[in-house]
């Protein structure tokens, strides 16, 4: 049995003292604590931690509730009475910790946070999120232009998700500037399979346009298209990963807009400073390959080298950063800048966490 000492069992420290005494501890020595239906309270009825909630004991990766048992709260940004057990705990108990705190969630069909890869710039994940993401793309060489995005996604259950795409583009024509909305989009993903021992996730959805954006500003509005695509996400040996997203666009009127397959794939290792528990970048590149299923054209390729970077300590809001270039029918395709910032909003507001 591991010894707590007193002092610590009195600590409200959020969720992670009452998981550490219920690992350890025997209940009769542990009276300030119960567990229920995969919850942990204190006697005065104040929910310190719900592990039996999965949609919110499970998007997060191990390595998140590591760093904050090993350094303490401030670690991430959360409560400074949340203690450091690093001098209490060894690791191989502080694994045991976690595997307790993920024992409480009981419906298998919540997939790890394991799996929660990073977002590529183009690629498509395969995780179902809760996230804003504000992307956005410059084009440097050519027809000048800025092309922005606002994604809201938001979670279904345990394995679906929906989003909302707004575009708003600035363009430049014959000399002047133009503004406007463009396809507004909705969309919705569904995850088929995930296996946290094979490392592995698979998820199929689709995505509707209206044709709001404006014709004569090149912004959009040629026609409603429908996009149905596969996303599939692997973990691979030192902290790589590989993502692969592909599907067709079918508009529908294709003698205004052709019909299009696409192929994008991400390969990338993340990177992390205190050995393992601090920050994280990802730097990553992408294959993005797309060809207009009209006979005769050619398959246009791109390469889009990038990097994730954590912006706020909690590592709730992460930006991405990287360049779009054209390997393939260059003439007319001009190189952008690329680029997002993702706020993961269940973990902390815009203000918090830094």
């Amino acid at each position: 049995m591991l010894e707590i000492p007193g002092h610590a069992k009195l600590l409200s420290a959020r969720w992670l003292i009452p998981l550490v005494i219920a690992t350890f501890s025997a209940p009769a020595a542990v009276p300030a604590a119960q567990t229920a239906a995969g919850k942990l309270k204190l006697e005065t009825g104040k929910q310190i931690y719900d592990g039996g909630c999965c949609p919110t004991a499970t998007p997060e990766p191990d390595v998140q509730w590591r760093a904050i048992i090993t350094n303490g709260g401030p670690a991430r940004a959360f409560s400074q009475i949340m203690p450091s057990f690093k001098d209490l705990l060894t690791q191989a108990q502080i694994s045991k910790v976690i595997d307790h705190l993920r024992s409480l969630c009981v419906e298998k069909a919540w997939p790890r946070g394991n799996l929660n890869l990073p977002r590529p710039l183009i690629t498509e994940k395969a995780f179902p999120e809760n996230e804003t993401v504000i992307t956005g793309s410059i084009t440097a060489h050519g027809t000048p232009g800025v092309a922005t995005s606002v994604i809201y996604e938001r979670r279904i259950g345990p394995s679906a998700m929906m989003e909302a795409v707004i575009p708003f583009d600035f363009t430049h024509n014959r000399g002047t500037w133009g503004a406007a909305f463009g396809d507004l989009a909705l969309g919705y993903k569904q995850k088929l399979f995930d296996s946290l021992q094979k490392g592995s996730i698979f998820s199929v959805g689709g995505e509707l346009s209206a044709p709001t954006g404006n014709t004569s500003l090149g912004t959009g509005g040629e026609s409603t298209v429908f996009e149905a695509f596969a996303a599939y996400g692997q973990l691979l040996p030192a902290g790589s990963f590989l993502q692969v997203h592909t599907g067709v666009e079918l508009p529908a009127h294709p003698d205004d807009l052709s019909r299009a397959y696409f192929l994008r794939t991400a390969i990338g290792k993340t990177f992390s400073t205190e050995g393992g528990l601090g920050r994280r970048w990802s730097p990553m590149v992408e294959i993005i390959a797309d060809r207009d299923l009209v006979g005769g054209t050619a398959t246009n390729w791109d390469i889009v080298p990038g990097i994730q970077i954590p912006l706020s300590k909690r590592m709730h809001i992460l930006g991405n950063i990287g360049f779009r270039v054209p390997a393939s029918n260059t003439a007319n395709r001009a190189k952008q800048m690329v680029f997002y910032m993702l706020w993961d909003w269940v973990d902390g507001g815009l203000l918090e966490g830094w």
